[in-house]
Formats: C-alpha cells, sequence, structure tokens
C-alpha cells in the first residue's frame, strides 16, 4: 500500500509539473502558427519561403508586429482617425457587429491605456451578503451618473467568478467599505483560477 501511494504522488506531481508546461508550449506554437499563416497572404512571388528558400518559423510574428505598427501610426495620423471615425459610424449600423466591436474596443482601451486604477489593486469586499467576503479588482472609479445618485465616493470593483475569471460581477462599492489587499493582481487571480487553493505568501507587519 506504501509503495502504491508513492507512485500516486509521484504520477500526481507529474502532471502538475508537465500539464501546465505543454499547454503553455502548445499555445504558445497555435499563435505563432496562426500568425505565420498571414504570410500566405502576400503574394506567392513575394512570399519569404519563395525568396529565400526555406521556411523560417515566427515570421508571421513579426509580420503582425508590423502590421499593428503601421496601423497605429495610420490610425494616428488625421487621414487614419477620420478614416476611422467614417468606419465606426459604418459598424455602429449593423447590431450584431455593432455590439461585439463596442465591447471589444472598450475593454482593450480600458486594459490597454495608461490608467492607473484599471485592476492595479486587489481588495476584499463584503459580497453576496455581510459577513462573507469575495476578492475583488478594482477597475476604476464611479464617475457621471452614478457617482451622482450614489452620493458616495464609489468605485467600479469587478468580482470574477472561480474558476473562470473571465465572467464576473461589476459592483460599485464606496471605497471606505473595500479593504486594500496587498497581494498583487497576478496572485489575486492565481487565487480566483485555483478556486482559493492557491493562496499567496504573506508576512504580517513587525
Amino acid at each position: 500500500m506504501k509503495k502504491h501511494s508513492h507512485i500516486k504522488r509521484w504520477f500526481f506531481t507529474g502532471l502538475i509539473l508537465l500539464v501546465p508546461i505543454l499547454v503553455t508550449v502548445y499555445l504558445f506554437l497555435g499563435v505563432v502558427n496562426a500568425m505565420d499563416g498571414l504570410i500566405r497572404l502576400i503574394p506567392s512571388a513575394w512570399q519569404p519561403d519563395q525568396l529565400i528558400g526555406f521556411h523560417i518559423p515566427g515570421l508571421g510574428v513579426l509580420l503582425t508586429l508590423l502590421i499593428v505598427l503601421i496601423t497605429g501610426m495610420l490610425g494616428a495620423s488625421f487621414i487614419g482617425r477620420w478614416l476611422v471615425r467614417m468606419g465606426e459610424s459604418v459598424v455602429e449600423r449593423i447590431p450584431l457587429v455593432r455590439s461585439v466591436y463596442g465591447a471589444l474596443k472598450n475593454v482593450l482601451e480600458t486594459v490597454l491605456r495608461d490608467n492607473q486604477d484599471a485592476f492595479r489593486r486587489v481588495v476584499l469586499i463584503e459580497y453576496p451578503r455581510r459577513g462573507t467576503y469575495a476578492l475583488g479588482f478594482v477597475s476604476g472609479t464611479g464617475k457621471g451618473e452614478v457617482q451622482q445618485k450614489t452620493g458616495e465616493n464609489v468605485i467600479t470593483v469587478f468580482v470574477p467568478t472561480a474558476p473562470n475569471p473571465t465572467s464576473g460581477f461589476l459592483l460599485y462599492v464606496p471605497e471606505e467599505e473595500t479593504t486594500p489587499l496587498n497581494m498583487s493582481v497576478e496572485d489575486g487571480m492565481k487565487c480566483v483560477i485555483s478556486a482559493g487553493v492557491i493562496t499567496p505568501d504573506w508576512q504580517p507587519p513587525a
């Protein structure tokens, strides 16, 4: 029995060590291969494989970065901004596309732009009722009508569901009713994804 317990422990330890590595490598290679597929958009006579004579993995990544940079450069210009406005006015007239495009744009603008409050700190709030607590990620401050109607200094807190943090609840919480935590956003996400199995190390103040 003792030998079987050792084998079982070794097996699960191997799974814990190998599965994250294999899944990460698989996803990374999938992204690289998908980006390499963009090279097929180039006329065959100008494709690197034809010019060089052999295939170089990862060229699609460089092509993707180049496309993003050129798009950003054009979008920042006067003509580019005008074209973007014209394109968005067309998108706004297509019901389903309008919803998806607007949601993705808002998320990317919130995450990528320099916003000091966007998912930068973790707080503890009493949710869903008094006496029970949930991890929340501060995503901004309450503005406009919400701030005016509540009459309090509220902040927006995203409370993710475990173990899938891509869904959750957006709450407007008075800032004085939140408890700031010292853990990083990354550690907080690990705690949520593991359903509380992984908890970040913490040393009480001296």
